[in-house]
């Protein structure tokens, strides 16, 4: 799957960030060749961009350790992922990325188009299929690739924190024969991992080391940085009623307050065992494994002894992973419990491992999906060359092979252009005398429909009605109406109950072929006593309106 035998395992966390150069020969453990641990510098608990502080702390880390940039796979919090159990019916191979999408679809509390998510088949009853779904939205995990990206390193593999503890723990612990549950204590959450023959179970729970900070901010009225000293310099976790010896008054109050803190996680963490065995049919733990920078506070493992009635021991990620002998074995020893994830992360890249989600976000996927397309593209593109120049080459042949018939061509052209332009002289005065002809045949044709127009207004007209003007509208270059004016004898031109004489002269232009509905009467005034005609305005439409020439 991958060339290299050498690669970058970069675990990010809510306070610090945590890189590991690895030799991951195939098909073996992998080797730990080189780590370092960087602070974010920021607030666990600060709701602000941490790109930028994740770009320093990772820049820093590869300066500081010398690491050169290679193939890299990354982990994103737990937190941030929403896992998802699912039990589905048993169905063949080919049907199953259908249901889990659309469980998927179910299930995720997003948009599925605003999410990247994975999937993970784990074996159950022999009448059912369980499903475990891992969700987390785009724009969190590309603010993580981004980040990343910005320093030179580009993720192979995007996987999820407590995923890689469990590869981790299957791996160094393969005798596992009762429950094991995994409590990963970081900083902004805790993360608990049920490890069960091939059942695996998740939660985040958000109570970890920032709340214990939190607790002694407001405990000892003290700044962030303060609280955090104070946690790590004299911060233990108190026994219930047994007095911590040789302690003075503030150690004793600080043990007190991380206890209430544990003690809230502890109720958590019975509730998650609850969910686990009643939900997912699971049994209780036998035994408990400790990781995460909260978790090394002193007699941190004796509390959950003695709640949980269980053996608790600090989980070793290099079992069966080697260390390099350049790697300070004490040093590496310290910082164990903040080195699983990238073990897991190593153990992805080298080896076959129980749980594979990639959450890689679609643009990064894109680029990757190009990139490896890239040398077909070299190679289609050096086909087209290759045709394109056959082309030429035939067409070399050819031009080789025409040219004595394009001369004599050229010659029999020279003496058919004299042809040509007597014969456009030709066509040219045929052209005039076509253009003199429509415009006669125009002519006439207008004359005939101008009688036509006069004879149908006479035809129009009743007896005793003559008319005195006739005056053509244009509009557009069109005769679109004809302005009518004439007269009529008073005594001759009667009007009936049902019309007047010129309402039923409008009428009959209105009947006529040659003109249209709109004709009206613009024009009627009064008549006294003492005329003896009658005068009259009629605007007639044209039908057809006609060109004017």
């Amino acid at each position: 799957m991958f060339g290299s035998d050498r690669m970058i395992a970069l675990d990010i966390g809510a306070s610090k960030v945590v890189m590991a150069e690895f030799l991951v020969p195939r098909a073996r453990p992998p080797q730990l060749l080189n780590y370092g641990i960087a602070p974010l510098g920021v607030e666990a608990g600060a709701e602000i961009d941490p790109s930028a502080y994740i770009a320093t702390a990772v820049r820093d880390l590869m300066r500081r350790q010398r690491i050169r940039p290679g193939p890299m796979l990354m982990t994103v919090s737990g937190q941030a992922v929403f896992p998802r159990y699912v039990k589905l019916p048993p169905v063949t191979r080919d049907k199953v990325f259908q249901i889990v999408q659309y469980e998927a679809e179910q299930n995720v509390p997003f948009p599925i188009d605003e999410v990247v998510w994975d999937y993970q088949l784990i074996s159950g009853a022999e009448d059912e299929l369980n499903v475990m779904l891992v969700a987390v939205k785009i724009e969190n995990v590309t603010k993580l690739t981004d980040a990343v990206q910005s320093v030179g390193l580009e993720p192979e593999i995007v996987d999820v924190a407590p995923m890689a503890l469990y590869n981790t723990v299957r791996y160094n612990y393969p005798d596992l024969a009762e429950c094991t549950m995994v409590l990963d204590m970081g900083a902004r959450c805790s993360n608990l991992i049920f490890v069960e023959e091939h059942r695996i179970f998740s939660r985040s729970i958000p109570v970890a080391g920032h709340a214990m900070t939190q607790e002694l901010m407001k405990e000892f009225d003290l700044s962030f940085e303060e609280a955090e000293e104070l946690k790590h310099s004299r911060g233990l976790i108190g026994l219930g009623g047994v007095s911590t010896a040789g302690a003075d008054e503030t150690t004793e109050r600080a043990a007190k307050v991380l206890r209430n803190v544990v003690t809230r996680l502890h109720a958590e963490v019975n509730r998650s065992i609850n969910f686990y065995r009643s939900q997912q049919g699971g049994s209780p733990p036998a035994r408990v494994l400790l990781t995460g920078g909260a978790s090394i506070l002193p007699h941190g493992d004796t509390f959950f002894r003695d709640k949980l009635h269980v053996p608790v021991e600090y989980l070793n990620p290099f079992v069966n992973v080697p260390v390099s002998t350049s790697i300070d074995a004490e040093a590496a020893g310290r910082d164990a419990h903040l080195l699983g994830e990238v073990v897991g992360l190593a153990l992805r890249r080298s080896l076959s491992c129980p749980v594979e989600v990639n959450l890689m976000p679609p643009d990064l996927v894109a680029k990757k999906v190009f990139r490896k397309r890239q040398p077909f593209f070299v190679l289609a593109a050096a086909g087209v060359v290759l045709i394109l120049l056959c082309w030429w080459v035939y067409f070399k042949r050819m031009e080789t092979m025409l040219g004595s018939r394009v001369t004599d061509v050229q010659e029999r052209i020279e003496g058919l252009r004299t042809v040509s332009a007597e014969l456009e002289q030709v066509l040219k005065r045929r052209a005039a005398v076509r253009a003199q002809v429509e415009n006669l045949v125009g002519l006439i044709g207008l004359r005939t429909r101008w009688t036509e127009i006069l004879d149908g207004l006479h035809g129009c007209m009743l007896d005793g009605m003559w008319l005195t003007s006739l005056q053509p509208v244009v509009k557009d270059g069109r005769i679109t109406h004809l302005t009518v004016a004439g007269r009529g004898f008073v005594d001759r031109l009667v009007d009936t109950p049902e019309a007047s004489a010129a309402e039923i002269f409008r009428d009959r232009l209105t009947a006529c072929p040659y003109f249209g509905e709109d004709t009206r009467i613009t024009r009627l005034p009064p008549v006294s006593s003492e005329d003896f005609t009658r005068q009259f305005e009629v605007t007639v439409a044209l039908r057809e309106p006609m060109k004017v020439r």
